[in-house]
């Protein structure tokens, strides 16, 4: 198992990809709405410490993935899983803004949370790759429960193999993770294997956040 613990400034985050995640698609938000994100993330960068963990195994364990993700972990050697969170910290901080009625700096903070997640994903991808650089391998793109066909009930049956080393997250009946701004999933390994363009033609899950990105 290979865990870790970031900051704000490793996750390497930018306002365009905040203003992006709240749905300005490459337009600037007025001077307020500037002002208040730049005071949601001075706040956040001083205690946020985002977490990732992962392992790998040679065998597939058996999920019901749907055909769209199997064929993307076709030729995969070993499978990495994967959690990361923006951390219980940030899980506060998003329940202090709803008890104040900031709504403003709410939706900031939401669209804030995504994106710490996604990026602390794409820290804990390349902490992957340098991990298996020395076998010659590659890495395919990340697939999670809840997209491409697998079912996000199927979470019942990805935490139970980190053996309580979940980075702090919990997983509801429901299959929804606490903190809620985090990510789970599988990523194959191999050195036949490449990460790709997400395939959006090939799903119909319309609420997919990669959809939405490819849209713009």
């Amino acid at each position: 198992m290979t865990q870790k613990t970031l900051t704000y400034d490793d996750l390497l985050i930018t306002p365009a990809d905040i203003y992006e995640q709240m749905g300005y698609h490459g337009a600037q938000p007025d001077a307020d709405t500037q002002r208040e994100t730049m005071v949601v993330i001075d706040e956040v960068r001083q205690w946020l410490r985002p977490k990732f963990c992962f392992f790998v195994v040679r065998e597939l364990p058996d999920f019901d993935m749907g055909k769209i993700i199997l064929r993307q972990l076709r030729g995969s050697e070993a499978y990495a899983f994967f959690i990361c969170t923006s951390g219980v910290e940030f899980e506060a901080s998003q329940q202090r803004l709803h008890q104040q009625g900031d709504m403003v700096r709410v939706f900031i903070a939401d669209a804030l949370g995504s994106i710490i997640a996604e990026h602390c994903a794409d820290r804990m991808e390349e902490c992957l790759q340098e991990s298996i650089d020395k076998l010659g391998w590659h890495h395919t793109n990340r697939f999670s429960p809840g997209y491409c066909g697998w079912h996000v009930s199927q979470q019942q049956l990805l935490f139970p193999l980190f053996q309580g080393q979940t980075c702090g997250v919990q997983l509801t009946d429901s299959s929804l993770m606490l903190p809620i701004k985090s990510v789970s999933g599988i990523i194959g390994l191999g050195k036949e294997v490449r990460k790709l363009d997400y395939t959006c033609g090939l799903c119909d899950f319309k609420q997919c956040y990669k959809r939405k990105k490819k849209s713009v």
